[in-house]
């Protein structure tokens, strides 16, 4: 065996381990909720568990609530997106100069990214939009505005907060590395030539931002298909916050459906392959020209 082959054979063999644990953790379940999927399967009835085809996949078609929680979840993640990246952007702008702290300010935009999404829920559940103690309640009442029962008069707006404050530090750190790969020199002779800092950020820096904005949101967007603590801790699926992660969660361990619960999964893996499959089409091209434009 010569060096060359020899070399790529224990290049092989390190995966492997790395490989086999990633099938076990990925592929083993996936092959058992398809399995599921195909089963009656009702937890208070164990007896009459049996194969029933694609009955399940029947009933969650023509149920309803895989198109409501599927409407439900691109209203959420789509007004999450866009508020997260216009935040990011607007933070990326003002943390992209030179002032005294920058370094502390910057770790301090990136701390909510950071925070687990159960326990941030929780802090916006209580400390902040409870009806009686909240801080947001409590700013209201400065001003004459009548308390608000945030998590059941508005739900799905208070999972859509609390999904933008977690994910803009996502989209500024982003954005302000694009911003930071900008040109001074071409900004200096925009600014010499008689360019306003307003005309310079829309005809300069924002086509200079595009990639990365399309960047930000297609990633944003994969994270945000999967949402599912602030929906079950805050709002309980009420007022168009059902997501389909809290719709599965619902048929699985509240209707103890096991079957239909897997089907749903099946269902949900299917969307988010596709919205995951579009997207990196799309990040791919986007690198694709940026290589071309930079040659």
């Amino acid at each position: 065996m010569t060096s060359g082959r020899r070399s790529l054979a224990i290049s092989r063999a390190l995966l492997w381990p790395a490989l086999t644990v990633a099938i076990l953790l990925t592929q083993i379940p996936l092959v058992a909720t398809l399995y599921y999927s195909f089963q009656e399967w009702n937890l208070l009835r164990p007896g009459q568990r049996g194969f029933v085809g694609f009955d399940n996949y029947a009933k969650v078609l023509s149920d309803g609530s895989f198109l409501a929680s599927l409407g439900n979840t691109v209203v959420v993640t789509g007004s999450a997106v866009v508020g997260a990246t216009l935040l990011g952007l607007l933070f990326a702008v003002l943390l992209d100069r030179k002032f005294v702290g920058q370094s502390v300010a910057r770790t301090l935009m990136i701390t909510p990214f950071l925070v687990m999404p159960a326990a941030a829920a929780l802090i916006w559940k209580w400390s902040i939009l409870d009806y009686t103690y909240g801080m947001a309640n409590w700013a209201l009442s400065l001003v004459g505005i009548p308390p608000v029962a945030w998590n059941t008069e508005v739900p799905a707006l208070t999972v859509i907060m609390v999904l933008i404050w977690q994910y803009t530090p996502f989209a500024m750190l982003i954005l302000l590395a694009g911003l930071q790969s900008q040109s001074r020199e071409v900004l200096e002779a925009a600014s010499v030539d008689g360019a306003g800092p307003f005309r310079t950020f829309v005809s300069m820096t924002l086509p200079h931002l595009r990639q990365y904005v399309e960047i930000t949101v297609l990633l944003a967007t994969i994270l945000l298909l999967q949402v599912f603590d602030p929906v079950a801790i805050m709002t309980k699926g009420t007022g168009g916050s059902k997501t389909l992660s809290y719709l599965l969660y619902e048929r699985a361990f509240i209707g103890l459906e096991v079957g239909e619960a897997a089907a749903y999964g099946v269902m949900t893996v299917i969307v988010t392959i596709i919205v995951a499959t579009v997207a990196l089409r799309t990040l791919f091209k986007v690198f694709s020209a940026e290589g071309l434009m930079n040659r």
